[in-house]
């Protein structure tokens, strides 16, 4: 991974900031993108790993502030080696009462947001010959639950960008995929898991424990700094150079 540029979007903390992590760890160069710049992260990655890491902001609901930041990025850094699209934004609510306003915004970050950064890192991509595309999808883009609409439909419509992409760049040394984790340990999860007890009046323990029962035959949450494969089980794992999405 040396003198690789990564971009991982969203990685102040949670999955985010544990994917920019491992990149690091690995030799990469970090983009570490927020709404707010994460200066005071980005300083703490590149003391602990000695590689370059920026810190880089954008709404990344509204496609100006996507394509200022991208531009800034390829004159500094020349090219996105590694697009993590991880940025979510999520709504809970019945599709009856769901603000469309929130729905909007969902598509945007969602959705839209990782097709302009794609179509954007690509060309560099090319020109070199190599590019890894990770776009965040989750165990909701094979499935549905109830009152996240917004967050099924996205989750969802992520694998359909996926294929569409390693279709049109198989030639091209350039791969994408889609990571669909379980539930992992992120500030919102433990928060939610923090308001549950409070309002059922008991132990956060028990109630992560009944809540990771009811979804993960393994009983603990997906680890974000585990071995690799760790929490990879039951699945189906295709390495057939598109064939399957063709």
């Amino acid at each position: 991974m040396k003198d690789k540029w990564a971009l991982v979007t969203g990685a102040t903390a949670g999955l985010g900031f544990a994917v920019a992590e491992g990149l690091a760890g690995a030799g990469a160069n970090i983009v570490l993108h927020d709404l707010v710049a994460p200066k005071q992260t980005a300083e703490g990655l590149r003391t602990r790993f000695g590689v370059e890491v920026v810190p880089a902001a954008a709404d990344l609901a509204r496609r100006d502030a996507i394509e200022t930041m991208m531009a800034d990025l390829l004159g500094r850094c020349a090219a996105i080696d590694i697009l993590v699209n991880n940025a979510v934004i999520r709504h809970f609510s019945a599709i009856e009462q769901f603000p469309p306003d929130r729905w909007d915004q969902a598509l945007a970050v969602n959705l839209s947001a990782p097709f302009h950064l794609i179509r954007l890192a690509l060309p560099a991509m090319k020109q070199r010959g190599w590019g890894r595309i990770i776009n965040m999808g989750s165990i909701y883009s094979s499935r549905a639950v109830e009152d996240r609409i917004d967050y099924v439909t996205t989750k969802t419509a992520i694998l359909g960008l996926t294929r569409a992409v390693a279709i049109e760049t198989a030639r091209s040394g350039i791969t994408c995929n889609t990571i669909c984790p379980g539930t992992l340990p992120t500030p919102a999860i433990l928060n939610k898991i923090v308001t549950m007890a409070s309002n059922s009046n008991c132990p956060v323990d028990d109630v992560t424990r009944e809540y990771l029962g009811e979804r993960q035959p393994t009983q603990r949450f997906v680890a974000m700094d585990a071995p690799a494969a760790n929490d990879i089980t039951g699945a189906s794992l295709p390495i057939d150079g598109g064939w399957s999405v063709a």
